[in-house]
């Protein structure tokens, strides 16, 4: 006869899960969104075209407008630096889309469920579009080089940083306005566009703001996004001690900590 265990209703012990850190969160949130990315490169491909077709017909505009109030003669260590900057700007500001279809197809909800930290999933979503936004800058660099583009090394490394936390708050602010909208797409658009050409056009990307108008020269010195593209001009330009540089990455972290915050604000304002 075969003895069998009785239940004699004392509980077995529990056995102790290991608990994960929070950059452990933060990575398996950052997988699961590059995943996509890696099995359809196309959106990265796209990505990449995309500021070579702007240097490609924009950039003989502004070789042949130096000293026309642009500086001379290095316009391309000014121009590029611009356009890595419009990228980032760009690529993380429409990043809250991708969020609104997963609330739709309720991909989302099952994440909230998860044991995953909120705050883990806005920066580890905020973080995917660091990664592709990165490489695009890198291989833009690379590509510009033959055709007269002499940045300082050390400066691309810091400027590649910069637009990195400069990306981690757009993208954060991006979802938390989905989050905040939902469904409502047309909403999100609407509000993306509102700030979006404000920001860029404020910030000199294309055109020096010395020469605009003087309401204009006030209302970017508030735009976070000027200050950044100045660090830039100044690190691609090999002027690292610049006060620009500092001005910059101050900038850029406030937008990150700002964005971060307002994201696990509204992703737990979600699960309310």
């Amino acid at each position: 006869m075969t003895a069998t265990t009785l239940d004699t209703g004392t509980a077995a012990p529990p056995t102790r899960e290991r608990r994960r850190s929070w950059w452990t969160d933060v990575w398996l949130v950052l997988a699961r969104e590059l995943r996509p990315v890696v099995r359809e490169p196309f959106s990265l491909v796209f990505g990449l075209v995309q500021p070579l077709v702007f240097l490609a017909l924009f950039g003989p505009l502004l070789v042949g407008s130096v000293g026309a109030g642009l500086p001379a003669p290095d316009v391309w260590l000014w121009f590029v630096p611009s356009v890595l900057v419009m990228t980032t700007l760009f690529g993380t500001s429409t990043t809250g889309s991708n969020l609104q279809d997963e609330m739709i197809a309720g991909s989302h909800e099952r994440m909230l469920v998860s044991p995953l930290s909120r705050s883990s999933q806005i920066v580890g979503r905020a973080l995917k579009e660091v990664v592709p936004l990165v490489a695009q800058a890198l291989l833009v660099v690379l590509v510009m080089l033959p055709f007269g583009l002499r940045p300082d090394p050390v400066g691309v490394a810091l400027g590649l940083a910069l637009l990195a936390v400069l990306g981690v708050g757009l993208g954060a602010f991006s979802y938390a306005l989905a989050l905040a909208v939902r469904s409502q797409q047309w909403v999100f658009w609407a509000v993306q566009q509102t700030f979006l050409f404000p920001l860029m056009i404020l910030s000199g990307l294309l055109l020096p703001l010395e020469t605009g108008p003087r309401w204009m020269q006030v209302a970017s010195s508030v735009n976070p996004l000027r200050w950044v593209v100045d660090a830039e001009r100044a690190l691609f330009a090999g002027d690292l001690a610049a006060s620009a540089v500092a001005w910059g990455f101050l900038a850029a972290g406030l937008t990150a900590v700002a964005g971060l915050v307002v994201g696990v604000r509204a992703i737990l304002a979600s699960t309310d």
